[in-house]
């Protein structure tokens, strides 16, 4: 399994998600866009619920990280956040499975969930926010941690941007890590490899229209119309 990583060392990762009620949350579109992200140059996809992951699974063999989104009774982690969840996403067919991995209080230990993956065949990798939850996560044997909580809880930083500083602290302590989490520009994605990741995951400027409609529609509101 550890040719998953080397396989994605320096890639692109493209995560193709919907939100529930978007018009793009239907897995036959989840499994087209992922067919684009291919053909546009992505290396591995980043993909939510089993039912995406075995439809993706089947038309391509690039390396696969596989989560859930779930509210959980009295906690705020809802990324992959028991041991059913990960051996679901695990049999769906997913190379690497991805849980929140910070200390905000959860159901499951992430030592618990890491050793689940395991026993199905996949690598864990723990969705931090913090070089605290990094050096914890690789203690409890996480083959790899992503940046992609960061600004997400609440003691990380609150910022519109990527979490560079996140990204030289890791690469400072010889972490290794995914870069997730607004990287929503080419220049920003690349500046993030620059900064010492081993692969950068892409989502929404990408796969989500909504979203980036949104972005646009806001700045046009904003703006200040020359004629008046």
């Amino acid at each position: 399994m550890n040719d998953v990583l080397s396989r994605l060392r320096g890639a692109l990762i493209v995560s193709v998600q919907a939100d529930e009620g978007s018009p793009m949350r239907e897995t036959g579109i989840i499994a087209a866009m992922s067919r684009a992200a291919l053909l546009g140059g992505a290396r591995g996809l980043r993909l939510r619920s089993p039912e995406d992951i075995r439809a993706v699974r089947a038309l391509t063999d690039v390396p696969v990280i596989g989560l859930t989104k779930q509210a959980q009774p009295g906690s705020p982690v809802y990324i992959t956040a028991t041991p059913q969840e990960v051996r679901a996403v695990a049999q769906a067919g997913a190379d690497v499975v991805a849980f929140d991995g910070t200390d905000l209080p959860r159901p499951y230990a992430v030592a618990k969930l890491i050793a689940e993956a395991h026993a199905c065949g996949a690598l864990a990798m723990a969705d931090v926010s913090t070089l605290a939850e990094a050096r914890a996560a690789y203690a409890a044997g996480a083959d790899i941690v992503g940046t992609t909580m960061s600004g997400y809880t609440p003691h990380s930083p609150q910022q519109a941007g990527p979490d560079f500083e996140l990204m030289r602290a890791l690469a400072g302590a010889g972490l290794p890590f995914v870069a997730e989490g607004r990287l929503n520009t080419p220049e920003l994605a690349a500046q993030a490899l620059a900064s010492g990741a081993h692969a950068v995951v892409v989502g929404s400027a990408i796969t989500r229209p909504d979203h980036v409609t949104r972005w646009f529609a806001q700045a046009l509101g904003t703006a200040t119309d020359p004629a008046s």
